[in-house]
C-alpha cells in the first residue's frame, strides 16, 4: 500500500514514540504545510517536500532543510486555499492507496473544523492522533481487525440514509441518522470485520485507540 504522510500546522496529540513507531512501521512518502515541518523537527525526520506560505515555520528549521536538501514550494501569502490544501492537491494527483494527515487537529477550532471537512473533498484521507483515527466513509466501508475499539460515527450532512452497522455492539439495519443525532456514539467493534454501508448522505467514522 502506498502512502503519503502529511503534516499539518496543528499539535502532534501524543507522544514522539507513537508517531515514530507509525512511521518506522508503515513507512511513506512525508510532506509538509507550512508550519508541520516544525512538528517533523520534534521527531527529527527529513520531509520530501515543505509548501505553503512559510510564515509559519521557524527560520531555522527552514535553513536546516534547505541544506539538506528539502524541496521547498513558497507561495503568495495571500491565496484561495489553506497551506493544508494547497499540499493535498498537489498529493492527492499522485494516486496514494492512503493519506495520513498528522497535526491537523487542535490548535484553532477554525482550522480544526476546516481540515476535518477536506476529508470529504479528498479520496483515502484521514487524520490520525495517538488517541483516534478520522476518516470518512463513501457509501460503505470495511474495518478490519479492530475488534474492541470503541467507534463513533457523525453525520456531516442533513442526513444519512440506510445507514447499516455490522459487527459492532449495537447494529443497525437501514437506519437515517440526522444531523445532530448522537445514537452512533460510542459503539464497540465487537468481530474482527465491522462493515458500514448507507445509500446517501456524508458520513464521519472515528475509532478510538
Amino acid at each position: 500500500m502506498r502512502r503519503a504522510y502529511i503534516f499539518f500546522n496543528g499539535e502532534l496529540l501524543g507522544s514522539k514514540k507513537f508517531y515514530l513507531d507509525l512511521l518506522r512501521r508503515d513507512w511513506g512518502d512525508i510532506y509538509c504545510a507550512d508550519g508541520g515541518a516544525n512538528l517533523l523537527e520534534q521527531l527529527e525526520i527529513l520531509p520530501s517536500e515543505i509548501w505553503g506560505d512559510l510564515d509559519s515555520v521557524s527560520e531555522e528549521v527552514l535553513q536546516k532543510y534547505k541544506k539538506v536538501g528539502v524541496q521547498i514550494k513558497r507561495f503568495p501569502k495571500e491565496k484561495n486555499f489553506t497551506d493544508g490544501e494547497l499540499v493535498l492537491q498537489y498529493v492527492a494527483q499522485k494516486n496514494y492507496d492512503k493519506i495520513i494527515i498528522i497535526g491537523g487537529l487542535g490548535g484553532r477550532k477554525d482550522h480544526e473544523l476546516t481540515n476535518l471537512n477536506l476529508i470529504f473533498k479528498f479520496k483515502n484521507l484521514s487524520f490520525i492522533t495517538e488517541q483516534e483515527e478520522i476518516f470518512g466513509i463513501e457509501k460503505d466501508k470495511v474495518i478490519l481487525f479492530q475488534r474492541g475499539k470503541t467507534i463513533s460515527f457523525v453525520p456531516f450532512s442533513e442526513k444519512v440514509e440506510s445507514l447499516t452497522l455490522k459487527g459492532v455492539k449495537y447494529p443497525l439495519d437501514k437506519y437515517t441518522l440526522h444531523r445532530g443525532d448522537s445514537i452512533c456514539m460510542s459503539n464497540i467493534i465487537i468481530e474482527d470485520r465491522c462493515k458500514i454501508s448507507f445509500h446517501k448522505g456524508r458520513l464521519l467514522g472515528i475509532v478510538i485507540r
